[in-house]
């Protein structure tokens, strides 16, 4: 059996961080969200896999490659436009022989889910095999109406009260060829995209079987900033520890960390695992890294440093005396001494963080900020819950920022200072 993966988009609502690079190689725990996703699939005997690329492909590719360095055959297929994913699936159809497997790029998912519905899938003669999870808030996903397993209804992002259950669409999929037939035939939907959803339901509306397969296995859809630290969080806690870099005498390492070649923990650190640190890092002296912590290749922690729980990417530096909480920074920033990025409201309540113009409550209570790549601050500067600052911004000494800033901006504090002169006493403003 073949694969398809759907990695084409852009990843509008996890800005700033997809202003460079795509939702689905984002790192998390060590790798890229999308790379979880192929493993899980090769673990399930599924190694011929289609990505459809389009928004800045050009770095998957450079990643993966043809797939050989990870025990998989990967080919690639660029979505011309971005016309929903019924539009996306059918760049595979001279690619599939009959069955085959379809899941978005940006989730994480149990491996044995795959396993499981391939044995689902042989034993029942299905035309479609759709993977449905029950979540408490289905509002914010396909809600799927079932009976004795059979799917008979699929409601696009319902009001909570309106919602006919709260089994949602995952976005895994097993079908065979006949799907491509009805594809040809699915127009647009409201929103100017061909969905896959529409093709479900045409073929559920023509008779052909359509069977929902619910799963208690992981699952995750990975959508918003703070979705990202919260798998992180759960990923983290399936490492073991791996020292292949140096340790100093006087570090302290309690829990699993994994430390990468070509790094070193300095002496006086204290780590509380689980904690990642990638390639060529260099940690400390005397800083203090909390749990869920994950630094990528060639990150930078100086003396005196906190973070906690946080996504520091590659090539970005911490420098000493600041504090990073609950926070995602980007790839190649500097974060200068002294910034505080605050993770607690003043008043306890949830932070909120904008999403497309939205205010929307994370549910959160520890939140910090999101930055984007090439970020800079200055000395002394600091950062409210919640905010998120845009690719190459500068945020300038002594700034307390407490909202969003886009990319290409530099913020700066106008400062008035008084001069006295001891000999004279006399005073003069500039």
């Amino acid at each position: 059996m073949k694969a398809i993966i759907l990695s084409a988009g852009e990843g509008t609502r996890m800005r700033p961080l997809t202003l460079t690079k795509p939702k689905t190689m984002l790192p998390v725990a060590g790798k890229p969200i999308i790379q979880y996703n192929i493993e899980a699939l090769r673990d399930s005997g599924v190694t011929d896999i289609l990505l459809i690329v389009n928004y800045k492909e050009s770095i998957v590719k450079d990643y993966f490659k043809d797939g050989e360095d990870f025990r998989v055959k990967i080919s690639y297929k660029t979505q011309k436009e971005l016309l929903g994913t019924a539009n996306a699936i059918e760049y595979g159809k001279d690619f599939v022989d009959d069955t085959f497997v379809v899941l978005n790029g940006d989730i994480i998912l149990d491996s044995d889910l795959i396993k499981n519905i391939l044995n689902e899938y042989l034993n029942h003669k299905v035309d479609t095999l759709m993977v449905l999870k029950e979540v408490e808030n289905p509002s914010h996903f396909g809600v799927v109406e079932t009976e004795n397993n059979f799917v008979k209804n699929i409601v696009e992002k319902p009001n909570l009260k309106e919602a006919p259950s709260k089994l949602v669409n995952t976005g895994v999929y097993i079908f065979n060829k006949s799907i491509f037939d009805k594809i040809a035939k699915t127009t647009k939907s409201q929103r100017g995209e061909y969905e896959i959803t529409d093709s479900l339901t045409m073929q559920i509306s023509e008779g052909q079987i359509v069977r929902g397969f619910e799963t208690d296995k992981e699952w995750i859809d990975i959508g918003r900033p703070w979705e990202l630290i919260e798998i992180n969080e759960i990923l983290l806690e399936e490492i073991k520890t791996n020292i292949k870099g140096k340790v100093e005498n006087g570090a302290y390492i309690h829990g699993d960390v994994f430390l990468g070649e070509g790094s070193v923990i300095r002496s006086g650190v204290y780590i509380e695992g689980s904690v990642y640190i990638g390639k060529n890092c260099d940690i400390g002296p005397n800083s203090y890294i909390r749990g869920n912590s994950y630094f990528g290749d060639n990150v930078k922690v100086g003396n005196a440093v906190e973070i906690k729980n946080s996504i520091i990417m590659e090539n970005t530096n911490v420098n000493h005396l600041s504090y990073v909480g609950d926070s995602v920074i980007g790839s190649n920033c500097n974060i200068a001494a002294g910034t505080n990025i605050a993770n607690l409201r003043f008043d306890n309540g949830n932070v909120k963080i904008k999403i497309k113009d939205e205010e929307i409550d994370t549910g959160r209570r520890k939140l910090g900020a999101i930055l984007g790549d090439y970020v800079k601050t200055g000395i002394n500067s600091s950062f409210s819950p919640g905010v998120k600052v845009g690719f190459n911004s500068s945020i300038g000494p002594d700034v307390l920022l407490n909202k969003d800033v886009e990319s290409n901006k530099i913020v700066l504090v106008e400062q008035k200072h008084k001069i006295i002169d001891k000999n004279k006493k006399q005073r003069k403003d500039i």
